[in-house]
């Protein structure tokens, strides 16, 4: 009788470890898969439009803006945004709209291009560098979400305005006698004058 209580306690001490040992393994195993994440990203990609770009940038404006844009409320604190703003304009021709006509030869040895005139290619802020600094006075996240939404379009067009203050078609118009005029001179083989339309 007491071999057999050992032998059975034997087996319930047995069985219990193997259960504890079970059950540690299956806490670890379910804690780890719980802390494990797996990203899985899915695309359909579709080509909505191909342009043809015959664009010659000539030059590009990098810039910095510091704007701060406030909303007075009578009784409520003023919503306020600070924002630096990292972007760039280009100015460009477009080549696209050179004809044949365009290209008239005055001499043996002399050509007239004419060109049309200078164009903004794009504006557009680089994210990467831009900051918004302080946002106050927004009580939602909706608030503060459309406070820098609506920084963001505000800090594109200040930054267009400000390329153009600084005379940016008129810069692209320059390079285009200092760069392009050149390079038609060694493609032609001919002395190039430029005009634009």
């Amino acid at each position: 009788m007491a071999s057999s209580l050992r032998i059975r306690t034997a087996i319930i001490l047995i069985f219990s470890v193997f259960t504890v040992l079970f059950l540690v393994f299956l806490f670890f195993y379910v804690k780890r898969g719980f802390q494990q994440t797996r990203t899985e990203i899915s695309e359909d990609v579709m080509v909505e439009k191909i342009a043809n770009i015959g664009k010659l940038e000539l030059v590009k404006y990098t810039m910095k803006d510091v704007l701060e844009k406030k909303e007075l409320r009578l009784i409520l604190p003023d919503k306020r945004i600070l924002f630096v703003a990292a972007g760039e304009v280009t100015g460009c021709i477009d080549l696209t709209k050179v004809g044949k006509d365009d290209i008239v030869k005055s001499s043996a040895d002399s050509v007239t291009v004419y060109l049309p005139q200078p164009e903004i290619c794009y504006v557009k802020l680089d994210h990467k560098r831009s900051k918004v600094y302080d946002v106050s006075g927004a009580w939602f996240p909706a608030d503060t979400k459309e406070m820098v939404e609506g920084i963001y379009k505000l800090a594109e067009q200040r930054i267009l305005q400000n390329a153009k203050e600084m005379d940016i078609l008129g810069k692209t118009r320059q390079n285009a006698f200092v760069i392009f005029k050149p390079m038609l001179e060694n493609i032609s083989g001919k002395k190039v004058g430029i005009k634009f339309r």
